[in-house]
């Protein structure tokens, strides 16, 4: 039977032009500044400042008219002032250059963390021996930095070797809710490179290969009434349970909607009619054992839609093929969810797909109609860069079982149709490479607490990885370290998982308050870095207000959703093949179809990492006022 997962509240894979289309994130733009891709429009301005003559203070680095005796922030006096002007001054502290005022100033500062970037170390190492000098300069002594090419204040040649390892975690407030202080935790470099284990690179017998399989689309396309029709003619679905479903929804006066309650479980949704979280449910082809994740279609719940197909490997594109059905889930800036799901499950990494022309049977099985369908959403597909040999075209009839599991009977399609039915499409899909080789990593989907034993086990993908019985894991970011009790794969008890899997993890000497939807369960000697300080290269959907400097965003990747705003607009990126020459000046919004390079600052600090070195943790989607705005990749995470 199929299972809910709840994603919590509603709220490559890079682009091109977007006549150019998606590009693997791989970008080849000619930026700004004539080579970088940040344009630097102040380089000018430096050389106009540098001619004039001025000082910069040793305390606040602030830079001084020459003709002042004093820095005009914090007061402190020059040395070559000191000298010049009066020799009574001598007793000031030059080494320093404290004056009264600053001294005053910073006095009161010394209880003050100040604010700067925190290396993520081992969390639970306590650091005691903290060596920290008396006087005013203590004010400026920021916590010290691990990394060898990493820079901060040191007053008196003063260092520090250790920080108190209460520092490096983040309070409850802070990962779970309420008001937090901004703070980016930045993963320290490891000294030593990551080698796997052997029986990590052993190949499992008699195992089918997992696939990720999410079925996505408009509203009322027909996902949940395929998925139900799917699992019953495999024998996932009892008759007996089938009867009772088709007597619950005749009661309701919805019979069309048996098949759908297969996915449909919640009440809400079988009032409403409409998917509102994920379900998933398994089946075994002859190539894969398939994961299916049943997606909400509904406008309203695409952050559920976003968190719960960031898992997928393919996907199933299923589209209404009964007039003004398509039409409606084609239209622009978020009305039509055809097209925003599309260009959703590009941005995940999803390179092959099924479209699967639902509802066949209301068309009359008319191919002047599906020929219509697949050339123009095909040329939609091929402006994402999906590859014509990726994408499989199947016509289809959920409610009269026609080319699902076996060549349609139905001679109004098999007269002219001769192409693979829906299971044997998928059996063609390819699965994408996983990384094993690399150190675990699983971004948590669900949290599921036994009310018998009080045992926690997260659920969610390997992204990277494996794992087995005993081995230990840390979850940031709440630091906690914690040992692996049991692993299960489809409701059934496994010694190993390994990157791929789709698995639950039961963890040992943990509490449920450690844990949640967002957060990542990875190796404790490489721990995944958090920041709330982001750059970002995105590719702007259909919009119809420009994104601004301030301009709110929603901001998801992988199962973790934060709100926060853009901070800086740098560039607008510009592809080679364009004509365009690029602006000196960084732009003050952006408009739809534009590439950019942003930053954005987050209310509070989520588990990401640069695209270039993890894939699922480095891929973004930015929504606005209920419709996804932008798409695109971390390029680096900010101190």
């Amino acid at each position: 039977m199929p299972r809910k997962v709840n994603y919590g509240p509603d709220y490559d894979d890079g682009y091109d032009d977007y006549d150019d289309g998606y590009d693997d994130y791989d970008y080849d733009y000619d930026a700004d500044d004539g080579g970088n891709e940040v344009v630097k429009p102040l380089k000018a301005e430096k050389k106009e400042v540098s001619k004039l003559p001025v000082w910069r203070c040793s305390i606040c680095t602030y830079e001084n008219d020459e003709k002042l005796t004093y820095c005009e922030i914090c007061g402190v006096i020059p040395v070559s002032s000191v000298k010049r002007k009066n020799e009574n001054l001598a007793k000031v502290n030059v080494t320093l250059g404290e004056s009264a005022m600053a001294q005053s100033i910073f006095a009161s500062m010394l209880s003050k963390t100040p604010k700067s970037s925190i290396p993520l170390q081992d969390i639970n190492k306590v650091s005691t021996n903290t060596t920290v000098n008396k006087g005013a300069s203590q004010a400026f002594k920021t916590l010290p930095i691990v990394d060898d090419d990493a820079t901060c204040f040191q007053v008196n040649t003063i260092k520090t070797e250790t920080i108190n390892s209460n520092l490096q975690r983040p309070n409850k407030d802070e990962v779970s809710g309420g008001q937090r202080r901004p703070v980016s935790f930045i993963k320290n470099k490891t000294s030593f490179e990551y080698i796997p284990d052997k029986w990590m690179l052993e190949q499992e017998n008699g195992i089918p290969k997992q696939l990720n399989l999410a079925i996505v689309g408009h509203v009322d396309s027909g996902k949940s009434t395929l998925s139900g029709r799917l699992l019953y003619l495999l024998g996932h679905v009892s008759e007996k349970e089938m009867r009772k479903y088709e007597k619950e929804a005749k009661e309701k006066g919805k019979a069309s909607f048996s098949y759908a309650w297969v996915m449909d479980e919640c009440g809400e949704e079988r009032e409403r009619g409409v998917t509102m979280t994920v379900g998933v449910a398994y089946f075994d082809t002859q190539n894969y054992h398939v994961v299916l994740l049943d997606s909400p279609g509904h406008k309203d719940f695409v952050p559920n839609m976003i968190s719960g197909s960031t898992q997928a490997d393919a996907a199933i594109l299923v589209v209404d093929a009964s007039m003004g059905s398509f039409e409606a889930g084609m239209n622009g800036c978020g009305i039509g969810q055809t097209r925003e799901h599309a260009q959703l499950i590009r941005s995940f990494g999803v390179e092959c797909i099924v479209v699967v022309v639902n509802k066949m049977d209301v068309v009359g099985y008319s191919k002047e109609r599906f020929d219509y369908i697949k050339a123009e959403l095909g040329t939609f597909l091929n402006s994402l860069q999906f590859k014509k040999s990726c994408v499989f075209w199947v016509p289809a009839s959920a409610m009269e079982n026609q080319n699902l599991v076996k060549l349609s009977s139905d001679t109004r399609l098999s007269n002219w149709y001769d192409g693979p039915f829906l299971l044997e499409a998928i059996d063609s899909l390819r699965l994408p490479e996983r990384y094993v080789s690399k150190p675990f990593c699983m971004p948590i989907c669900d949290v599921i607490q036994s009310h018998i034993s009080g045992q926690v086990a997260a659920s969610g993908k390997l992204e990277a990885g494996a794992i087995r019985n005993g081995s230990m894991v840390l979850v940031i970011p709440s630091g906690v370290k914690a040992k692996v009790l049991s692993i299960k794969r489809d409701s059934r008890t496994c010694s190993v998982a390994k990157a791929g899997d789709n698995v639950a993890i039961t963890l040992q000497n943990i509490d449920s308050d450690s844990m949640m939807s967002g957060y990542v369960l990875c190796h404790p000697e490489f721990p995944v870095p958090v920041s709330n300080h982001l750059e970002l290269k995105i590719f702007v959907l259909d919009i119809s207000t420009p994104i601004v400097v301030g301009s709110q965003i929603e901001f998801h990747t992988h199962h973790a959703m934060e709100t926060g705003r853009v901070s800086k607009i740098s560039t607008v990126l510009v592809s080679s093949k364009s004509k365009k020459a690029p602006k000196k000046t960084p732009p003050r919004f952006l408009h739809s179809k534009q590439n950019a390079v942003i930053e954005v600052a987050l209310e509070r600090v989520v588990c990401v990492e640069e695209f270039s070195k993890c894939r699922a943790l480095g891929r973004v989607f930015l929504r606005s006022m209920g419709n996804t705005i932008a798409v695109g990749t971390i390029t680096r995470l900010i101190e």
